[in-house]
């Protein structure tokens, strides 16, 4: 039994073991579930580019039990003058179902591009395909590859040693804000604007404040840089008066924003005014004071680096 319209949509993905956790909950936020593998069936629809973890998205035009079905499903494509190309995506290993060969590849792009009623370019197709098997079963359809646009914001004019990996800074900002439309979000301890340039490329709506003038200047630099527009103020979260549906802050912990306990519950306590959803990102267990301040921890993760240890809480 074959399907002929996109119903859902295979996700394929990588992630360094350190970021097990971090991707696992980004997937838990996109999605609404995770899984043990490294590709994900969904009938929701997510821009690839938007996950540092995403390689790619099949929209599945067709799903069959062998690849002669997939084969003659090709044939039937009306495509007209534009040329395409087919990639297999068995490059590695996607849960139970193994890597295929490259040779093997090659014959299973072969197979269906031979059947199929235009024009091939291998270069710089028009259009590309993509076939995958997984768990004994074929899926094809039109394939959308990431890009790793975090990976071009590791080169900002102006960085804290301290601050978070642009790959971490994407991902926790996908965990707080999952679906952007109608979400008004802010960033108030936001250091160098790291979270601030990843959300505003992928169109959030947020905003960016900070007690301190320089790193305020910072951040500002750093989102003109990459040609994205957002709004930053100098001030303390004390001083905010307007409300957001979610609040993204990486708690301050460096030499130059050393802060007390009261401070960091201070923190907490402000955020809990301005917003009803929080992402905290913090290296210091603060689940006490997150409860104190009238919050439920509903989700959480670990994101490691050697052995430095981030606690990222998602916070309603």
């Amino acid at each position: 039994m074959m399907k002929t319209q996109v119903s859902s949509y295979i996700y394929t993905y990588t992630w360094q073991i350190d970021e097990t956790e971090l991707c696992k909950l980004e997937m838990r936020s996109l999605f609404g579930f995770d899984v043990a593998s490294n590709l994900v069936i969904s009938p929701k629809k997510i821009e690839p580019s938007r996950s540092p973890f995403i390689r790619s998205r099949l929209d599945v035009l067709c799903e069959a039990d062998d690849l002669a079905e997939i084969a003659r499903f090709a044939q039937s494509l009306e495509l007209g003058e534009a040329t395409f190309k087919v990639l297999c995506l068995n490059t590695l290993d996607l849960g139970e179902t193994k890597k295929i060969r490259q040779d093997e590849r090659h014959q299973v792009e072969r197979e269906i591009g031979l059947s199929m009623q235009a024009e091939p370019d291998l270069k710089n197709p028009d259009m590309v395909f993509g076939v995958v098997l997984y768990n004994n079963r074929w899926y094809f359809g039109h394939l959308v590859e990431g890009e790793a646009i975090w990976f071009k914001h590791q080169q900002k004019p102006e960085m804290y040693s301290t601050a978070l990996s642009t790959r971490v800074a994407r991902a926790v900002a996908n965990v707080a804000i999952p679906d952007p439309a109608g979400v008004r979000a802010i960033d108030p301890c936001c250091g160098i604007g790291t979270v601030l340039v990843e959300a505003l490329s992928m169109g959030m709506d947020i905003v960016g404040s900070d007690i301190n003038p320089l790193v305020v200047m910072g951040s500002r630099t750093n989102i003109a840089h990459f040609g994205l527009q957002g709004e930053v103020k100098k001030g303390d979260i004390a001083q905010i008066t307007e409300s957001y549906d979610v609040a993204i802050i990486d708690m301050p912990y460096n030499l130059f924003t050393h802060i007390s306990t009261d401070q960091q519950f201070t923190i907490i306590k402000e955020a809990r005014r301005i917003a009803n959803r929080v992402v905290l990102v913090t290296i210091e267990t603060i689940d006490d004071m997150v409860k104190e301040a009238g919050f439920t921890i509903i989700d959480r993760c670990i994101v490691r680096k050697g052995t430095f240890e981030r606690q990222v809480l998602v916070c309603e």
